[in-house]
């Protein structure tokens, strides 16, 4: 594997490192306003603040809105999908637990890069699915299972 690949793959995972603790100050930031839309709108807007000033230092230019009237209507669902991302994170997050959200979160995931691949939507390339990825998808909820029958049972009594 080449260096650059390697990097990649570790921004990836320090990306991926963020998630539980996204979800865990969203959720307690939903508890605190009192309902997880208030937490959703607060932690996109935080978003756009810390973004805004790094527009500003890079310099970036303005975009054109004439480039938005030839471009694919899909491409509006990112905006859509984090939202509902940070939702669902506010309200299933706590009662799963970090590692049982973030296992459920990497199997959705999984399932969903593999039929884009499969359909090449949304402008990646067209992949089949093939024996090896329906054996990490596999492998992947195997890991949901496990982790979620510890927690399962934790709460339950069933140990």
């Amino acid at each position: 594997m080449q260096a650059h690949s390697l990097f990649l793959i570790l921004c990836a995972i320090v990306t991926g490192a963020a998630v539980p603790f996204q979800a865990g100050a969203n959720a307690a930031l939903g508890r605190t306003l009192g309902h997880p839309l208030w937490a959703t709108l607060m932690s996109l807007a935080i978003s756009m603040a810390c973004v805004l000033p790094l527009l500003l230092i890079a310099r970036v230019e303005l975009p054109t809105l004439s480039s938005l009237s030839h471009a694919p209507r899909w491409i509006w669902i990112g905006g859509i999908v984090g939202a509902f991302y940070v939702t669902g994170a506010i309200l299933v997050a706590p009662r799963l637990g970090a590692a049982g959200f973030v296992t459920a979160v990497i199997a959705g995931q999984m399932i969903a890069s593999v039929a884009i691949y499969h359909g090449g939507l949304i402008g990646f390339p067209q992949r089949a699915m093939t024996l090896q990825r329906l054996a990490g998808l596999l492998l992947i909820f195997g890991g949901l299972v496990v982790m979620q029958a510890q927690t399962f049972s934790s709460r339950t009594g069933l140990e």
